[in-house]
């Protein structure tokens, strides 16, 4: 394991490493929920390992360099995988590609693309939802999404991580919810 930012360089960016991994919890709570129902939960779990190792990072702790590498590997390969025929697929990939830059930017040889093109894969999966949505005001999970991204930014500037970790558990259970509905 590796400790402190010994893992990192200089150009790590913490607050896009954040927002990444609340937007990586957000929208996991959908693909739990679709992915149990592909039977592919053994891929899902050391993803979100790997992104819970990640805030724990942020909040202080060690990297754990195995549940990284594994989340990295899974994330590359789970949008592959993830059945043809079933709903959600799009969104389950745009996923893994969010997760897939989420970890590498922990890694300067592995960044494929900042913070920002990492989070444009939460809005793209949030546009690709299969169904129409409807969360509290918002009309459409695209919708939903962007508000979730602001809300997040603001949450992490005013109030710091452990409020923008309860806030994507939030929003998580609503994309849960959102999930459940669309595969009935």
């Amino acid at each position: 394991m590796d400790k402190g930012l010994g893992i990192v360089d200089e150009t790590f960016d913490a607050v896009g490493e954040a927002l990444c991994c609340a937007a990586a919890i957000r929208l996991g709570g959908a693909v739990q929920v679709l992915i149990e129902r592909s039977g592919l939960l053994d891929h899902y779990i050391p993803i979100m390992a790997g992104v819970e190792n990640i805030t724990a990072f942020l909040d202080g702790q060690e990297f754990d360099n195995d549940l990284l590498a594994s989340a990295f590997a899974e994330s590359w390969s789970l949008g592959a995988i993830y059945p043809a025929g079933l709903a959600g697929r799009v969104f389950v990939n745009d996923w893994s590609r969010l997760v897939f830059g989420t970890v590498g930017l922990t890694k300067a040889n592995q960044q494929t693309y900042g913070a920002a093109q990492a989070l444009d894969f939460a809005s793209q999966a949030a546009a690709a939802w299969p169904s129409a949505v409807r969360i509290g005001s918002f009309d459409s999970l695209a919708r939903f999404e962007l508000a979730c991204q602001q809300e997040a930014e603001d949450r992490l500037r005013k109030d710091g991580l452990p409020d923008l970790w309860k806030l994507a558990e939030a929003s998580s259970q609503q994309y849960r919810q959102a999930a459940e509905q669309l595969i009935g």
